[in-house]
């Protein structure tokens, strides 16, 4: 059992160090975590011999410009897309590296009389910048202690720390659950943390985030309505394409799609994404009411040139799955938060979702939409696609009937 999230939040305000684990499809590794205006040298040297990783502090975008402090590189080629800035020391902190001179420095980022030439550059501190919109856009280290911090009502600086065992290998759950209860930490995961922020979340989904414009939209298939919301803090855009009065006190056909440039535009046989949206678009036109939630989560999530690697993986014998992981990247990296909020602004309460993936009816019941029905779409299958909907549907448990 891991610990509930309110007491990690609690051990955070009281400035206590906690282990953050994320997902096994993920890195698979755990950090210590704690507030950078709780940080101590003693704080420093149990991370130093405890964890034997980078100590880096994560920051909000508005911290890193607060201080002037550069991302290490325009072009970010890591696995996970860490946002490294350049290194920085105090310029009180000594030769910068004893745990009174590390914590010296990590102390001034949450000194609000502290000017940004008070930092000398490069040093031994390695700030990360977390994206707006925490966890639930990005499941890493770097998001997950900003808002921990925050939700412990602390400066949006967190210190981390990735755990290591004592033979360099890095430290998995069981060796963290051992390490957690020797010494005393909370052990949480970033998974239960998302899921936390669903119900608590930190900045609410709201008209005031997000602009929107609709405008007709003709088809092949009919005339819909196109609606843009842009959202301002992401930044991002979603798209819903829908048809007939949403606001109805009846069921509404759904689909919640996520882009596919490949299959939606180009018509690429690897996957059944353009077959989904063009049957989606059928079903909805005959019955002349429903929307398509146009998600910018390419690749599942892990954007379209990973997806161009993965393919290239694929080609070599790894499954859709084992392709992503062998670049070091999620499984699965959706959230549907944004099609949850979009859904509710055109006024939709009871919905029956074209679907095969029962991760997406269950995001929409976790939002208390009624979902009364499923509508499957069945897949054409050719020796492009074989591998891919197999594994979708065995490894996955996505409920795909073949056409053929």
């Amino acid at each position: 059992m891991l610990d509930r999230i309110e007491d990690a939040i609690e051990d955070i305000r009281l400035g206590k160090m906690i282990i953050v684990v994320d997902d096994e499809d993920r890195e698979n590794e755990g950090d210590f975590v704690m507030a950078a205006s709780k940080i101590t040298p003693d704080a420093i040297n149990t991370m130093a011999s405890l964890g034997r990783g980078l100590i880096c502090t994560p920051m909000s975008k508005q911290v890193a410009q607060k201080f002037k402090i550069p991302l290490m590189v325009k072009q970010n080629d890591s696995a996970h897309h860490t946002a490294f800035t350049v290194s920085i020391d105090h310029k009180k902190a000594g030769t910068g590296i004893s745990c009174v001179d590390r914590a010296t420095t990590i102390a001034a980022l949450v000194d609000e009389n502290t000017k940004p030439d008070d930092f000398l550059r490069p040093g031994h501190i390695f700030p990360l910048v977390a994206k707006d919109g925490g966890v639930s856009l990005r499941p890493g280290h770097t998001e997950a202690s900003v808002d921990l911090c925050r939700l412990a009502s602390q400066p949006e600086v967190g210190v981390i720390c990735e755990i290591m065992n004592v033979d360099g290998t890095m430290a998995r759950l069981p060796q963290l659950r051992v390490l957690a209860r020797e010494h005393n930490f909370k052990l949480i995961s970033i998974k239960d943390l998302r899921a936390y922020l669903e119900s608590n979340p930190l900045e609410p989904l709201t008209s005031e985030r997000f602009e929107s414009q609709s405008v007709s939209m003709p088809t092949k298939h009919g005339e819909f309505q196109l609606t843009l919301f842009e959202d301002h803090i992401a930044p991002d855009h979603m798209m819903v394409l829908h048809m007939g009065d949403l606001t109805l006190d009846e069921p509404t056909l759904v689909r919640v799609h996520s882009e596919c440039l490949t299959g939606d535009v180009f018509g690429s046989m690897r996957c059944d994404c353009g077959d989904q949206l063009e049957q989606s678009m059928k079903k909805i036109a005959s019955k002349k009411r429903g929307a398509i939630v146009y998600l910018r989560q390419e690749g599942r999530g892990i954007g379209l040139p990973n997806k161009i690697r993965a393919y290239s993986l694929q080609e070599q014998g790894l499954n859709t799955y084992e392709a992503n992981q062998a670049l070091g990247l999620p499984v699965d990296d959706r959230t549907y938060d944004h099609a949850v909020y979009a859904l509710k602004q055109l006024g939709v309460k009871q919905v029956e979702l074209i679907t095969n993936n029962p991760k997406k009816i269950d995001a929409l019941k976790q939002a208390d939409f009624r979902v009364v029905n499923r509508h499957s779409i069945k897949s054409s299958v050719s020796a492009f696609n074989l591998d891919y909907l197999t594994a979708k549907k065995n490894l996955t448990n996505h409920q795909i009937e073949f056409l053929n």
